[in-house]
């Protein structure tokens, strides 16, 4: 699996501009001696930094390299006796505040008893109140303040007086923990919080003896990105609601892997015990998510592990599925594709490159169909162009440029919500390196008020008209488009005609670079495996002669189906009218459709249905035969996230049943007589790399008008995304995690609240032909008229399943007493359960 880089033409070598940007450096250096030993480092470095290049490690607590220095917790004391003017520095220095200077002296605890004394002492102050509970202390084992008493502390107390205590533990969050007495005040949760997530929830209040972490009186610790403050806390002060007390470190086996979630492709660390994963941590990645992660990729992989985990395959035996053995399945499976005559392959957005290219190789050699698509969400045939065009096989924008960019701007897309570390190095860009950022959206959220971005207020469905008029001069305070601009569009702007033509034309006439951004982990792998109606492997077009030959070649078959195939609604439509045979669904959920009665009604009348699932669900209750297939923990396999960046991770516990699609599907193949050609996913990696990126002719979407008409009365236009945290399933089974949900609200401007008669916390009623829901109303301000904003996934208040809406729709408003939150049109009031379409087949 190859991916181009446009940015550099997939030249590596070297360049005069780099070549003069290495010399300038080399021209900044600073050369001092630490522990008598000769140092050269780049201007600006500080002493703690310099000393690990010689290989010293100076203790300290509060000093975190992605943090701003503080000296909070004065550990790292060194002796300076010489400035570099001939001067000595009176008393030891923190050296995680030192900047170093040409012919600066330092000596650290390795060679100064000046420096050695001053650690003892500070050690023996931050030990003075702190318990003596190592040994039921989460951190015990992994305990940077124990490693470093042992270390750079003294064998025995001098403190003869009394520790202080506190009430223990303190909910600062559902699912973060605060034991104040264990504190040692080295800020770097609060520096986190403000500096990296810019959520300062937290503060250090009080003084002296009594300083503490506190929060505010009435607010929560509200953030997404809770969880790193528990695991950068050097001693137990901060632990996890779920982990606290379950294992010990030093009981627990790690192994890398990448998280499932969403397409930013952070690394993290599985640690695990008998086979089962105990907790989740952030990996270090300078290159994609640094040292941090969101609270879902952290806390979220318990989903898989409930009563409904598959285990068995299922075979509908007189209108009812029961256990079945696996070559029972098989052979009901391979009987029923063969009966139905034609088949469709959903594989929904869960999948790994590996599992998705075996179901991309499956519907082509083995069922003979180019009727496979991994988009279990609202689509357009503008995007599936566009995908083509500017997305399959390229990579045109990495983390890295987002920091270096003249100006970056979002279009459908929500950052904090739809792929959080790309929110977190936009957040950074704009802090370190004062880029400009810019959000095209109803209203400012607070996202990307974080963000620090300026807002093009856009309502849904105007995109297209505002992206055309941008670069052009025709705005005030608007983006400036060059050569170094990034443009970041999401996956809703399929649901915006327009929209990808637009933002492919300004990035065309500006020169900006231009970059897809998917809420799945799996679906950048899916589009460069072929698992869409248009594309095979490596982005090649299925109607283009040359293109098949290439994969006829790799795959040594003949005879590939040459006409794109149906789109997963189009299937789902076929198949609800009998024009398609069968299907077979992966990962894919009726509620990630624009209208999931829809898809329940499609699945029903579905001749006959397969399903490869982890656990029970909507599809594998209407399914004919259902096989168990393992969780991400229990197999090896590669994630690419929106950069086209493979993630690629490893087993971290053994299956005890389940196999993974690709080996079931080679077995389905072998069955149906035919051969799948790989079994295993290094095999597959294998096949894959011998797909180079296609170079040949790409589409173009053509340049649609895009706007809608304007809107009347109390009828407003629709603005809805999906929150990170919200009633999807990949949440579930984590309560506290839960217990963080943002509260759904409906946002509406000051103008069309004065307009319908709504006040602020009252309630509002957003509905169409098929019902309506109830909101607490929320004013925003600077939001556009005529629109109104709510969560798209909230529990008991999915604007998919109830009304089967998505953004850019006309929706009615109306005051509402709140007692309700679901009203059906002309149908009383029945609860959602009521509403939810279900039942055997």
């Amino acid at each position: 699996m190859t991916v181009v880089d446009k940015a550099t033409g997939g030249n590596s070598a070297p360049r005069p501009e780099d070549a003069k940007a290495e010399l300038a450096k080399r021209e900044d250096l600073v050369t001092l001696s630490i522990d008598d030993v000769e140092v050269s480092v780049p201007k600006g470095t500080l002493a703690i930094r310099a000393a690990e290049l010689i290989g010293v490690a100076i203790p300290r607590f509060c000093d975190h390299p992605l943090l701003d220095p503080v000296g909070a917790c004065r550990q790292c004391m060194v002796e300076v006796p010489d400035m570099g003017n001939g001067r000595a520095m009176p008393k030891p220095q923190a050296s995680c505040t030192l900047e170093v200077a040409p012919g600066m002296k330092i000596k650290t605890q390795v060679s100064s008893p000046v420096a050695d004394k001053a650690q003892h002492g500070m050690m023996e102050f931050l030990l003075m109140n702190h318990p003596l509970d190592c040994p039921i202390c989460d951190k015990g084992g992994e305990c940077p303040l124990q490693n470093q008493a042992m270390s750079n502390g003294r064998s025995e107390s001098r403190y003869e007086g009394v520790k202080r205590t506190f009430p223990k533990p303190i909910n600062i969050s559902a699912q973060v923990l605060l034991d104040r007495e264990r504190c040692i005040l080295c800020a770097r949760c609060t520096r986190f919080s403000e500096q990296i997530a810019g959520d300062p929830f937290i503060a250090l209040v009080e003084r002296g003896a009594l300083q503490q972490v506190g929060i505010y009186e009435r607010e929560p610790f509200e953030s997404y990105f809770s969880g790193n403050t528990i695991q950068i806390c050097p001693v137990g002060a901060l632990t996890s609601a779920a982990y606290r007390f379950r294992s010990r470190p030093y009981d627990l086996v790690s192994t890398p892997t990448a998280c499932e979630h969403c397409a930013s492709g952070c690394e993290l660390r599985a640690d695990h015990r008998r086979n089962v994963v105990m907790r989740r941590l952030s990996g270090d990645d300078p290159e994609v998510n640094e040292e941090w992660n969101c609270d879902k990729g952290r806390f979220a992989f318990v989903s898989g592990r409930g009563k409904d985990r598959l285990t068995v395959p299922l075979v509908r035996s007189d209108g009812v599925l029961r256990p079945a053995s696996w070559a029972e399945a098989i052979d009901a499976a391979v009987q029923g594709l063969r009966a139905a005559g034609s088949t469709g392959v959903l594989t929904g957005g869960r999948l790994t490159a590996e599992n998705a290219y075996a179901y991309s190789r499956f519907a082509r050699t083995v069922l003979g169909t180019n009727d496979i698509d991994f988009r279990s969400r609202p689509m357009s045939p503008e995007e599936t162009d566009f995908i083509a065009a500017d997305v399959a096989g390229i990579r045109q924008v990495s983390y890295a440029d987002l920091e270096t960019a003249s100006s970056v701007l979002c279009v459908a897309l929500e950052p904090e919500e739809e792929s959080p570390i790309l929110f977190l190095r936009l957040r950074k860009a704009n802090a370190k390196s004062k880029v400009k950022t810019f959000q095209m959206a109803p209203f400012l959220s607070n996202g990307a008020r974080k963000m620090g971005a300026k807002l093009i207020a856009t309502a849904p469905g105007d995109e297209a008209r505002e992206l055309r008029n941008l670069g052009l001069g025709t705005q005030d305070a608007a983006p400036t488009f060059d050569a170094g601009s990034i443009i970041l569009i999401g996956e809703r702007a399929a649901m915006m005609p327009g929209s990808f033509a637009a933002a492919q034309d300004l990035a065309t006439r500006t020169g900006a670079r231009l970059a897809w951004v998917p809420r799945r982990a799996g679906d950048r792998g899916a589009i460069e495996v072929g698992c869409m109606p248009n594309l095979l492997p490596g982005g090649r077009p299925v109607s283009d002669a040359a293109a098949r030959v290439d994969t006829q070649a790799v795959w040594g078959v003949a005879g590939l189906p040459a006409a794109p195939g149906r789109d997963s609604e189009q299937m789902l439509v076929a198949a609800a009218e009998e024009k398609l045979g069968s299907l077979v669904v992966a990962g894919v959920e009726p509620a990630d459709f624009a209208d999931p009665a829809m898809v329940t009604d499609a699945l029903e009348a579905t001749g006959f249905l397969v399903s490869l699932e982890t656990r029970l669900s909507e599809v594998t209750e209407r399914a004919d035969v259902v096989f168990p297939v393992a969780l991400n923990e229990e197999h090896e396999g590669t994630f690419v996230n929106w950069e086209g960046r493979p993630r690629q991770f490893r087993e971290v516990i053994t299956a005890e049943h389940p196999m993974t699609d690709l080996r079931i599907l080679a077995a389905l193949a072998d069955a149906m007589g035919s051969d799948l050609g790989i079994r295993t996913p290094q095999q597959a990696r294998d096949e894959l790399a011998e797909f180079d990126a296609w170079q040949g002719e790409r589409p173009r979407p053509s340049v649609s008008a895009g706007a809608v008409e304007e809107v009347q009365g109390n009828t407003m236009r629709l603005s809805t995304w999906r929150q990170l945290i919200d009633a999807s399933r990949g949440n579930d089974g984590e309560q506290e995690l839960l217990a963080t949900r943002p509260r759904a609200v409906a946002r509406v401007s000051a103008g069309t609240a004065a307009a319908l008669g709504l006040r602020e916390g009252g309630f509002v009623a957003v509905g169409n032909h098929r019902g309506s829901l109830e909101f607490p109303v929320e004013i925003e301000p600077g939001m556009v008229d005529n629109v109104v904003w709510v969560p798209t996934n909230a529990p008991g208040l999915s604007v998919r399943t109830a009304l089967a809406a998505v953004s850019g729709d006309e929706m009615e408003l109306s005051p509402a007493e709140g007692d309700s939150q679901l009203v059906a049109a002309g149908a009383g009031t029945p609860s959602l359960k009521n509403l939810t379409l279900g039942g055997g087949r």
